[in-house]
């Protein structure tokens, strides 16, 4: 287990040793940042977190105001043993104010309670369990990002209407697998179509899906629903491809999906696929104002959503802190996420939003199509706009969430 721990850009910040207080005495805001650096989410968050909270501190503007911010890292390796071992140090040993990115929602949902009790802030930036602001939800945890709900109600509702209107689940057998099933799912009901059936598969051991496909292949039914992400879905699509799967009629809706999947499956395979997403590098003058800033730090890459979560949840999360005062900040984790919940936000990587009581930050969410290679002008030219959900109507109603929050208003 590698647990690395890096001063942050800045005048402030660069010019004092790790672990010393500022130039006004003060204590450092320390952030970390538990991620999966080697398994199958590495590319969607991984090592590419920490150059969007760089860029998020940079332009926080929280080294001209004498504040000294501190990033530890980490690999939960998707163990969630692991990676409560890791928040449990971060939070009694080394004075972690927030953790970042977390990015494996049986992870984020044993971090919860663990991050009231201890009064942290818990940033769920790449997490996508729906129930993290609903049953799950407490008053130091924020939703940034995406989650199963958003994601699946796009992607389920446009297909339905198109007449393709029955459908069988290929599961990640874990939290997040059957969040985003059991969301689909009613999607599907509810806009009148038919659910055939559905396969689980073990998490994050499974290379081979040659017989989950087959099995749903055997259902007949016009859609085939990946409800897995990262590197299993590369795979299921990959293998589909090479089965001849979507020859034979079906079509493939992957419900949780980000640009670097299809960068990996390539446009030949992808190309039609419809996704949803809240975040897309070269969606706006200001995304692509956000990917020109942090693109020479990510090789060859560009910003995912979940990256740029992590730089709008830390921009965000570093506004409170000099609003507050570092003291005040670092005395009470659930108040800086009370005082995040007042403030509107507002990035280049989402543009305007808000965080509401339950704890879920909402904008916008869009519907894109991938692109055919013919109308792609090159690498990371991907998805056409398919439409738009206002921020209001992105993510799950309040009320339908369970969380006692959200009656506190």
């Amino acid at each position: 287990m590698k647990i690395t721990r890096r001063g942050i850009l800045g005048v402030t910040a660069a010019a004092l040793p790790l672990g010393r207080a500022s130039a006004q005495g003060q204590a450092p805001i320390k952030l970390g940042i538990l991620t999966d650096m080697s398994g199958p989410y590495r590319d969607i968050g991984g090592p590419l977190i920490e150059p969007c909270v760089r860029q998020a501190i940079l332009d926080s503007g929280a080294a001209q105001r004498g504040i000294t911010v501190e990033v530890l890292t980490a690999d939960h390796q998707n163990k969630v043993d692991v990676g409560l071992s890791i928040v449990r140090q971060w939070f009694d040993v080394q004075g972690v104010d927030a953790v970042i990115d977390l990015g494996n929602s049986a992870l984020a949902l044993a971090v919860a309670p663990l991050a009231r009790e201890k009064d942290k802030v818990q940033l769920n930036t790449g997490a996508g369990l729906s129930d993290l602001t609903g049953r799950a939800c407490t008053p130091n945890l924020i939703h940034w990002t995406f989650d199963t709900w958003q994601m699946s109600h796009s992607v389920c509702d446009a297909m339905v209407a198109r007449g393709l209107d029955t459908w069988f689940f290929i599961v990640a057998d874990y939290a997040f697998g059957h969040s985003t099933q059991r969301d689909s799912e009613e999607f599907v009901r509810a806009a009148g179509g038919q659910v055939l059936g559905a396969v689980r598969h073990p998490f994050p051991s499974t290379t081979d899906f040659s017989s989950f496909l087959l099995q749903a292949q055997a259902s007949r039914a016009k859609v085939i629903g990946l409800a897995n992400s990262g590197s299993d879905l590369v795979s299921c699509v990959k293998q589909a491809a090479e089965f001849g799967v979507t020859r034979r009629g079906a079509k493939l809706a992957a419900l949780v999906t980000f640009i670097n999947d299809i960068h990996a499956i390539g446009l030949q395979h992808a190309q039609g696929l419809a996704l949803s997403d809240t975040f897309y590098w070269d969606l706006n003058d200001r995304t692509r104002a956000f990917t020109a800033k942090v693109r020479p730090h990510m090789g060859t890459m560009v910003p995912t959503s979940v990256q740029a979560g992590a730089y709008s949840g830390v921009l965000h999360y570093l506004k409170l802190v000099q609003e507050m005062g570092v003291q005040r900040a670092k005395a009470s984790g659930r108040a800086v996420v009370e005082a995040m919940k007042r403030l509107p936000t507002d990035d280049d990587a989402f543009g305007q939003g808000r965080i509401r009581e339950d704890g879920r930050k909402i904008h916008p969410s869009y519907l894109f199509e991938v692109k055919a290679p013919a109308e792609s002008s090159g690498p990371w030219d991907y998805f056409k706009l398919a439409g738009t959900t206002p921020l209001e109507r992105a993510f799950r109603p309040t009320e339908l969430g369970g969380c006692p929050l959200a009656n506190k208003t």
